[in-house]
């Protein structure tokens, strides 16, 4: 255990992008199996200790110190693992067991039995071990070190491309084994090839003024971006699952969705709510998301389809090496003989000029959509968000001022700031109403002006929120306002933002509640 958390210690101090993966390829070059391995499940978050939570951590901490030292320490401190490290009662040292040991002896203990087992291993590790037992039994290391730093890592201790690994990750299970003998030359590669299993998707990067400039329009195409949630149906003999982008398996959600995968592909497309040929709010496929169960009400109330924007394996054979057109081709092939129910094909935006594009865009807000994809004719489908050859040109955010009402310290690098702002709308009885929470688009200077006047301006105090004078004004950027029984508002915003302090706007002038929900053609909202 010593040695992974010298190497979390090690990651935190290391600000350098190169070191850090130095550091990881020294740490899976010279520790051994199964230890390795696991420790590249905890960095891609692959473990879970049900009986480990941070509410159980807390009251052990509770016990050992007086309650009142520990919230003050925790709230000034700002992350649990360093403020439970730091204040538990500190006997002899002895060696701290290993992570194997850790592992197995979490995953073998009862639930009631897991508090005395932590806290005998924090009883004989130093600090540093104790910031890693927890790290390991929360998740989120916040080290500065991601799953993709981890794979570069094992792509240079093998000599490999880290598409290789990207290609096989999903295949595997920790310790990882069968991964280390591959890269190690002591056994074959894994094969992912006839499980259904997920694939790398591409992503595009946001186009920008000068990207638009020099992009020749004749070589691109272009397709509507609509505001769902992006899936892979990956479908075969061996199987059939819907993932999310980021590799969750979403299939028990949707089960409409994997009735319909009755054929032999990889498919990328969009979830969308679909009720009588109109795609409907974000806010109605969220209904159908995070369930484990899905009741017929909710089938009926809440229909889905996906949208196909491109098709990555047609049968056995892999087709991401083809360029876009090539690749339409085989979509618009495997709908014509498959017909799959609950399935569209993505339309083709005809254009022939960027001004005619444009416009196209411009009207997207008023159609219920998110805005364009732009793709090269030429691309192939390439892992990760590679430059040069998907945009997302979305639509222009609209915006609203808003007054800062609580704020809360933030995580890892912002663990000592307040960072996250929730903020509201006066209503029609004079009061501020929350409408929306965001932690970005502040400048490092705007973040340190805020942090010191929320610490000079706090009224009032819940838990590790603050609540704050009502005197500062946001303008907050945002995509969409959606129905929302949850606030108060009866309002929330999509993908809200920080555009700029309005400090030239007394908190009196800022947006009203009722006006926002007319300017959002928003009036039936409760």
């Amino acid at each position: 255990m010593k040695a992974f958390a010298n190497l979390l210690e090690r990651l935190l101090f290391s600000p350098g992008r190169n070191a850090k993966i130095t550091l990881l390829k020294n740490y899976f070059t010279t520790r051994p199996d199964p230890e390795r391995g696991f420790a590249l499940a905890v960095l891609a978050g692959a473990l879970e200790f049900p009986g480990a939570k941070p509410a159980m951590l807390r009251a052990l901490a509770e016990a050992r110190t007086d309650p009142a030292l520990f919230a003050l320490s925790y709230d000034f401190v700002g992350d649990l693992a360093e403020t439970l490290a730091l204040i538990w009662p500190r006997p002899a040292v002895n060696a701290p067991p290993e992570l194997p040991e850790v592992i197995a002896s979490l995953r073998a203990a009862k639930r009631h039995e897991i508090p005395n087992l932590v806290a005998s291993w924090l009883d004989v590790s130093d600090v540093s071990t104790r910031i890693a037992l927890i790290k390991l039994m929360t998740g989120g290391l916040r080290v500065g070190a991601s799953l993709r730093l981890a794979k570069l890592a094992l792509a240079e201790l093998g000599g490999i491309d880290v598409q290789q690994i990207d290609e096989v990750w999903h295949s595997l299970t920790p310790p990882y084994a069968d991964l280390f003998a591959w890269l190690e030359q002591r056994g074959p590669q894994p094969d992912a090839a006839q499980q259904p299993v997920f694939r790398p998707v591409m992503l595009a990067h946001p186009i920008e003024d000068k990207d638009l400039e020099s992009l020749d329009w004749s070589v691109h195409r272009a397709e509507w971006k609509w505001d769902g949630i992006r899936v892979q149906l990956v479908a075969g003999p061996h199987g059939k699952r819907l993932y999310t982008r980021t590799a969750d398996d979403i299939s028990h959600a949707f089960p409409e969705i994997l009735d319909a995968m009755t054929f032999h592909a990889v498919l990328d497309g969009e979830l969308l709510v679909m009720r009588d040929g109109e795609v409907a709010s974000f806010s109605d496929l969220q209904q159908r998301l995070n369930r484990k169960t899905v009741s017929t009400a909710m089938l009926r109330d809440y229909p889905v389809i996906v949208r196909l924007y491109d098709i990555l394996f047609h049968g056995d054979a892999d087709v991401r090496s083809k360029n876009f057109d090539e690749r339409r081709g085989h979509l618009e092939a495997f709908m014509a003989h498959a017909h799959p129910a609950q399935m569209d094909l993505s339309p083709l935006v005809n254009f022939s000029a960027y001004q005619e594009l444009a416009a196209l865009r411009a009207g997207a807000r008023a159609a219920g959509i998110e805005g364009l994809m732009i793709k090269h004719a030429e691309s192939p489908y390439l892992a990760g968000r590679p430059k040069g050859h998907w945009w997302k040109w979305k639509r222009d955010p609209l915006s609203v001022d808003a007054v800062l009402m609580y704020a809360q310290r933030g995580h890892g690098k912002r663990s000592s700031y307040y960072s996250d702002y929730t903020f509201g709308l006066w209503n029609e009885n004079g009061e501020l109403v929350p409408i929306g929470k965001a932690y970005s688009g502040y400048t490092d200077a705007e973040l340190n002006f805020l942090d010191k006047w929320i610490r000079n301006n706090t009224i009032g105090r819940f838990g590790p929120v603050r609540e704050v004078a009502k005197e500062i004004v946001f303008e907050v950027g945002f995509d969409a306002a959606q129905r929302s029984t949850r606030h108060k508002s009866g309002v929330a915003l999509r993908f809200p933002r920080i555009l700029r302090l309005r400090t030239d706007k007394p908190a009196t002038e800022a947006d009203r509640l009722e006006s926002f929900k007319t300017t959002m053609k928003m009036k039936d909202l409760s």
